[in-house]
């Protein structure tokens, strides 16, 4: 089967890689090391054009005193290249703090003996829908040139490529004589844009979304694309999924359309959208056009659509004929506008509403698709909750096994270094129509050595040996090419080893995804520890675990070398460190606030002037946690609300971006029905929003200020950030950190407050 799959990509892999150059490799060293690029020769194998789809492979080697790699693919060439620069320049490229590419030593070290690389899968994905909003939605070029350039050279082929798609809409539903103001309102605001996608909400509460975005996130598209086709990458582009205005049934009364089911109790203006059905023939007629406008605009550059129609909503009906037909006539209108045609779909609906999707139904409804090789389907949440295994590999469908990892961008330290190592080697032995590997995260926030892991597992035939890999990565990062292995200080490989045996291995999947600190959700005196699913709160390690890495952090930078200080590596991961701390203590901390209480005379108010003095000074502590950490986070950009609000904050009708971007990250949704989701421990967010309900629920519980601090408290709090922003030209969102450097707060700041909670 996997064959099977292969051969009926030959005629898109043939018209793609006969129009490769070698400049796209080229000009992304000259981007990342552009004293050194000179130093580089790159070679596509003779047989690079060939029209069969096989694994990639390269090698690194010397020759006439050049750095050689040679590949069968450009994917193969920028991998190889990021190989050479771990392996032999032991330097990287990175989320957060960008190129480290250009640190090494000139001349460029060469390679001591032929080094050798293949992959295990042919395609490498990237991106969840979700990800371009929860991550990318006010991105711009600089943003996404250094993504790509990721991307390329840790070996992804294969990226969803959804910037931009509502001028497509725009143009197609003007082009079936809808007027602006009937399409307009069915489109999300940017933050919200992946869930009107999905076709789970329609509209945008708080302003219309704007021409202008729309014209200028379809000329970011079509650089994204140009870059991807430059790097060796097949863009998978959108496809129609059926999900329409609501306008469509005044031009079109005959037209057969169902609405959506509710989502999230969302209020009906902004749900229960209209779904015209797949047996209609303006639904074939639709397809035509949206993938030839995308022609139109893009060139002929792939046969790849991704097309979720049943995104944790259910079909109109579970009938076994419905399902099939369904899928049978969405199938269709894609092979009759691009005979080559593969649709991409996510496969997590089969998890997320399970209880609709049984065997039977999984079954019926991928076997309208008649042609096995015309569908792909990402296996979302492989190392948690895959799906391949209860569906026998999907009935014969290719398959690609990813890595979810991340819930709304949540950024608590976490991982299961087992699992996405071993677990996709041991699916590629007994599943014949595994054709990838891949990176499915809701939002990229922190924890990039997961990401790394994964995507490295798919050029290794063997598990990787994650202590090996974690040495590496702990050398590469903070050292330079003059440091030996052994010249970094001890401390930083012990923290390393420490943090890879115990919050990035959770073996528990009952808590399967990033835990949030609890500070975020909505405070309340139950049901805030020990959270799973969507919202995890629950640590599955000891967290004597991570202080322990900390001192180590911290002893490495003050005993040893005092220049990791200055190191923007270092930087960032001793604030994340820190920051998990911080969000371990206060839940230590919050625990003995309310067992306290509970176990006072009275649930409502406290008599005992020893308990009530106790209870105070737990209640100090709480807010004094939150305040230190805001002040540590606002020391870097990374870790700031500011720089979120700063990327939306692009045009003259800014506060309509804001007012979104701060909705998503805290009510999410116009009267916060899904509070919280997304949340974030940046500075600026803490001490603004976090801090102040903390306040409300402390002063109610201790009897001092009853208030109510629910999503009514939220939404105040959300409408007092804005209004903050706006007043002050921007400046109100940081902290009083703003200006101090990392080290500088350590010392003066968060260190006393450490040792007053007992974690020193």
């Amino acid at each position: 089967m996997r064959f099977g799959f292969l051969l009926g990509c030959c005629a898109l892999f043939w018209s793609i890689s006969t129009a490769t150059s070698i400049q796209g490799i080229q000009d992304l060293v000259k981007r990342r090391v552009p004293d050194q690029y000179e130093e580089f020769v790159f070679t596509l194998d003779a047989n690079s054009n060939s029209s069969e789809v096989a694994n990639d492979t390269y090698t690194i080697s010397t020759l006439n005193g050049s750095i050689a790699i040679q590949g069968t693919s450009l994917s193969a060439l920028a991998t190889g290249l990021r190989r050479y620069f771990t392996d032999v320049a032991h330097s990287d490229i990175y989320w957060f703090i960008g190129n480290h590419l250009d640190q090494v030593a000139s001349p460029l070290p060469r390679p001591t003996e032929v080094i050798t690389g293949e992959s295990i899968v042919p395609w490498r994905y990237h991106f969840n829908t979700v990800t371009f909003s929860y991550t990318s939605p006010f991105w711009n070029w600089s943003d996404w040139e250094l993504e790509l350039d990721w991307l390329a050279l840790h070996g992804v082929n294969l990226p969803l490529a959804w910037v931009g798609f509502e001028k497509i809409l725009l143009d197609v539903f003007r082009d079936i004589n809808l007027t602006d103001s009937e399409i307009l309102p069915f489109f999300s605001g940017p933050a919200f844009q992946a869930w009107n996608r999905f076709g789970n909400i329609q509209g945008s509460w708080g302003g219309e979304l704007p021409l202008s975005w729309i014209d200028g996130q379809f000329d970011l598209q079509k650089k994204i694309i140009t870059r991807m086709l430059e790097l060796g990458m097949t863009p998978i582009l959108p496809a129609f999924t059926g999900f329409v205005p609501r306008a469509i049934s005044d031009v079109y009364p005959n037209a057969s359309i169902v609405n959506g089911s509710r989502w999230e109790d969302f209020p009906l203006q902004y749900t229960n959208t209209t779904f015209l059905e797949p047996a209609d023939p303006l639904f074939a007629d639709l397809q035509n056009r949206v993938i030839s406008k995308q022609i139109e605009y893009y060139g002929d550059i792939t046969s790849f659509y991704t097309l979720d129609q049943y995104n944790e909503n259910d079909p109109y009906s579970g009938d076994l004929d419905y399902l099939r037909n369904a899928t049978r006539g969405t199938w269709q209108s894609l092979k009759a506008a691009d005979a080559d045609a593969v649709w991409v779909m996510q496969g997590w609906l089969f998890y997320s509403n399970s209880d609709f999707w049984t065997n039977e139904r999984i079954e019926a409804f991928l076997s309208g698709v008649e042609e096995d090789a015309d569908m792909l389907i990402l296996d979302l949440f492989s190392e948690s909750q895959p799906q391949w295994q209860r569906t026998n590999s999907y009935y014969g469908k290719p398959w690609v096994w990813c890595e979810l990892h991340n819930y709304g961008g949540n950024m608590g330290l976490y991982g299961q270094v087992d699992n996405v190592t071993g677990n996709p080697v041991a699916a590629l032995a007994n599943s014949s129509s595994m054709v990838g590997m891949g990176l499915t995260p809701e939002g990229q926030e922190g924890n990039e050595i997961m990401y790394k892991l994964l995507l490295d597992q798919a050029w290794s035939a063997e598990p990787i040996d994650t202590e090996t890999y974690f040495r590496q990565w702990t050398r590469n990062r903070y050292a330079s090419s003059q440091h030996t292995e052994d010249e970094l200080p001890g401390q930083l490989y012990r923290a390393w080893e420490l943090l890879r045996k115990s919050a990035y291995n959770n073996t528990n999947l009952t808590s399967n995804a990033v835990p949030k600190a609890i500070f975020e959700p909505a405070p309340n005196i139950t049901g805030l520890v020990g959270r799973t699913g969507h919202h995890p709160t629950t640590i599955n390690y000891n967290p004597n675990d991570i202080v322990e890495a900390w001192r180590n952090l911290y002893a490495a930078a003050t005993e040893e070398d005092a220049s990791l200080w200055a190191n923007d590596a270092f930087q960032h991961d001793f604030v994340d460190v820190t920051r998990q701390v911080f969000a371990n203590a206060f839940l230590a901390e919050y625990e003995t606030f309310i067992a306290l209480w509970n176990s006072s005379s009275s649930s409502t108010t406290v008599s005992d002037s020893t308990t009530t003095t106790a209870l105070q000074t737990h209640a100090t502590r709480l807010t004094t946690t939150l305040s230190t950490l805001d002040t540590l986070l606002s020391t870097l950009p990374q870790f700031s609300l500011q720089t979120w609000v700063d990327s939306a904050a692009t045009s003259t009708i800014e506060e309509y971006y804001i007012s979104n971007a701060l909705n998503q990250i805290t009510l999410w949704g116009p009267d916060g029905e899904i509070l919280d989701y997304a949340s974030k421990s940046w500075g600026g967010l803490v001490r603004a929003y976090y801090l102040p309900r903390w306040q409300a629920f402390l002063g109610y519980v201790l009897g001092v200020g009853p208030q109510a601090y629910e999503a009514s408290v939220a939404r105040a709090r959300v409408k007092e950030v804005e209004d903050a922003f706006q007043e002050s030209g921007g400046s109100a969102l940081g902290s009083d950190g703003d200006e101090k450097g990392v080290r500088e707060v350590v010392q003066s700041v968060v260190l006393p407050v450490l040792r007053e909670l007992g974690v020193l």
